[in-house]
């Protein structure tokens, strides 16, 4: 399921330990030592109780459904609830994907990974490892720019490899424009709940040689086994498009 990540994020691609799965350039200015907090505890109830269920989850060819042109998803998490507005003008190719993995559960239970203080949140490998080895070549073909990533503003994370975004996002914490001209493109916006992003727990850093927070190879190989390591993680409880 990769995107090797890119956030700001990380970007998905490569397997090379010291470049991330999915990947989102580091920010240009040093990054303030982070305030250390313990996460809210919160049980996380599965979404598909039976293998059946599950799958959807292993059948990236099935989730094709297109989305509406508006639409809003409501996200439960440790530090609380954030709403993301997705706008399909903005980037069709990106609102269908997203839409898709919200209705399936994709992103239920998944972890803040790579939290860079001043730069971004990203998010979107899954825990089982099944999942992420399905989702591994399912690239989303780029979009064209539309809007900017500005703060608050949310994009798919992707190696610097043309059409290589898969399943992980980033929301922007700063202005990010930088970003706009390597095929980050925002498809939705923060309406609700920013204050539950910028609370997510940062003391891990960087992953892989660049510090010690999760590597994106290994959270795809070992999931939740090998990031239940990170105990501090804040993670999603629960996803789902509002009105469905």
């Amino acid at each position: 399921m990769t995107t090797v990540a890119l956030l700001v994020l990380a970007a998905c691609a490569g397997r090379a330990p010291s470049l991330p799965p999915t990947i989102v350039l580091p920010p240009a200015a040093p990054i303030p030592s982070p305030v250390t907090r313990e996460p809210k505890e919160v049980a996380v109830t599965p979404v598909f109780p039976d293998l059946g269920d599950r799958r959807a989850l292993l059948e990236p060819s099935l989730a094709t459904k297109r989305a509406p042109d508006v639409f809003r998803a409501r996200f439960t998490t440790t530090q609380g609830d954030f709403v993301v507005e997705v706008h399909r003008d903005w980037a069709p190719n990106g609102a269908d994907r997203f839409y898709n993995l919200v209705r399936i559960g994709f992103y239920d239970g998944t972890r803040f990974f790579r939290v860079i203080d001043g730069f971004m949140a990203q998010w979107g490998i899954s825990g089982d490892s099944a999942v992420s080895a399905a989702w591994h070549d399912a690239h989303v073909k780029d979009d064209p720019n539309a809007h900017s990533n500005a703060r608050g503003t949310m994009s798919f994370a992707k190696t610097g490899a043309p059409d290589s975004a898969t399943t992980q996002v980033f929301v922007n914490y700063a202005d990010n424009g930088r970003l706009d001209g390597m095929r980050f493109c925002p498809f939705g916006e923060i309406t609700e709940g920013m204050s539950a992003l910028d609370a997510l727990y940062k003391g891990y850093g960087e992953g892989g040689s660049a510090g010690h927070g999760p590597d994106q190879h290994l959270i795809e190989t070992g999931g939740d086994a090998y990031l239940d390591g990170f105990p501090k993680l804040d993670r999603v409880v629960r996803a789902h498009v509002e009105g469905e």
